[in-house]
């Protein structure tokens, strides 16, 4: 049976298939968590570039790579990366990963807190929303938060 769960500690820790970077999809991963990514997993910023300048990575068309462990699903939640994150542009991501987690063979997959970092979001915005869409995903699903913020359940 797949779970919906918290987690307070560091998301390069998880133990999850999937690891959900948050991009943009201008191929520039210069602060937060998206340059830890880069750092962390070379051979994906190219490919992530790549992607970007062929417009494969697209507001809500995250892409899988699969070439590492874990597998790294680049989720764009801002078009530039001078931009704040947009909830809809969450929103059409999270709907994808609804959509498309059987076909990319996801069982478990972390996600960080979407667009509520350096894409100014509030949490208490999208942890509702990202609680209401991963909720149907029959996988295992990690978010990542910090220890202040709130946990957010189905209702």
């Amino acid at each position: 049976m797949a779970t919906l769960s918290y987690r307070k500690d560091n998301i390069f820790d998880s133990a999850a298939q999937v690891i959900v970077n948050p991009v943009n999809c201008k191929g520039h991963m210069g602060k937060g968590l998206a340059l830890a990514f880069k750092q962390r997993y070379p051979d994906m910023f190219a490919v992530y570039q790549q992607e970007c300048r062929e417009g494969k990575l697209r507001i809500g068309q995250p892409t899988l790579y699969k070439a590492s462990t874990p597998w790294i699903l680049n989720f764009p939640t801002k078009d530039h990366w001078r931009d704040d994150s947009k909830v809809e542009y969450i929103e059409e991501g999270l709907r994808y990963v609804v959509d498309h987690y059987k076909a990319l063979e996801i069982q478990s997959i972390a996600f960080p807190k979407l667009g509520a970092g350096l894409g100014n979001l509030s949490w208490n915005v999208v942890g509702p929303l990202m609680v209401t869409y991963l909720s149907l995903v029959d996988s295992d699903v990690f978010i990542y938060i910090s220890e202040e913020d709130q946990e957010y359940l189905l209702k």
